[in-house]
């Protein structure tokens, strides 16, 4: 693991983050929850994106990886503030967002406050507002009540430890929705979601396409693949991706 530079982020977090100078645009990799920017994925694109000359950034959000603070005690919120803040840092003229999971809902509120730097943007199973849509409304009664008494609940994982679910991150999420207002992106989009995906479901993906307002957005629906989407065949997808909107943006 290499030692990251770090950036001043928003109420003096500590956001880590590598970036790789090269030609417009800038490719930035958002990760998922509680991921970092050392995954399989994001590592992946750093080479694919040095080995074509290209800008690249990768970095943590805050309570994530080798950035500040604690998980527990941030939201969606402060980690768009965070996204924005080492966008508008360090890099210059046009960006091509590439998010993963809840990534995806990071870049898409990005892309809503700053479209005009926005080249394109590639979606893995993105999760536009799963505070509400995957973690609310599936809460049994016993777990609101638990949330408004508590504070918090406890999710399982198919990955690592639970995930604590805090009453922050759920009323800060209905602040940062963006499938109950109008959505533009006039840009190239193209997303990318597996069958098998156990996180993040197909209809999430559907629901997105269907909402969004795009002149050129287009899904590809990979049968087997799950929500890692990290094996071989599934980061030749992504660089495909990436190249064709590239291609687009001109």
């Amino acid at each position: 693991m290499s030692v990251p530079r770090m950036c001043d982020g928003p109420e003096g977090r500590k956001i880590a983050y590598h970036v790789t100078a090269g030609r417009e645009p800038c490719v930035v990799f958002f990760g998922g929850l509680k991921s970092d920017m050392e995954g399989t994925k994001a590592i992946h694109l750093e080479t694919w994106a040095k080995a074509q000359g290209h800008a690249f950034l990768r970095f943590d959000y805050s309570g994530h990886g080798q950035s500040s603070g604690k998980f527990e005690m941030g939201c969606i919120g402060d980690w768009a503030e965070d996204s924005f803040e080492i966008v508008k840092q360090k890099t210059e003229g046009k960006v091509l967002l590439v998010g993963s999971s809840m990534g995806g809902w990071q870049a898409l509120l990005l892309a809503k406050r700053m479209p005009d730097r926005i080249a394109g943007l590639v979606t893995i199973a993105a999760a536009p507002d799963f505070t509400e849509d995957g973690y609310w409304q599936n809460f049994s009664p016993a777990q609101k009540d638990q949330l408004r008494k508590l504070g918090r609940v406890e999710l399982p994982s198919d990955y690592m430890e639970p995930y604590v679910v805090t009453a922050r991150m759920i009323d800060d999420g209905r602040k940062q929705l963006v499938l109950r207002s109008p959505l533009d992106l006039p840009f190239p989009v193209r997303c990318l979601q597996g069958t098998s995906d156990t996180a993040v479901s197909t209809e999430t993906a559907l629901r997105l396409m269907e909402h969004a307002n795009c002149p050129d957005m287009r899904l590809t629906l990979v049968k087997s693949a799950d929500h890692r989407f990290s094996d071989g065949p599934c980061l030749g997808m992504i660089e495909s991706a990436i190249e064709e909107v590239l291609l687009l943006a001109g």
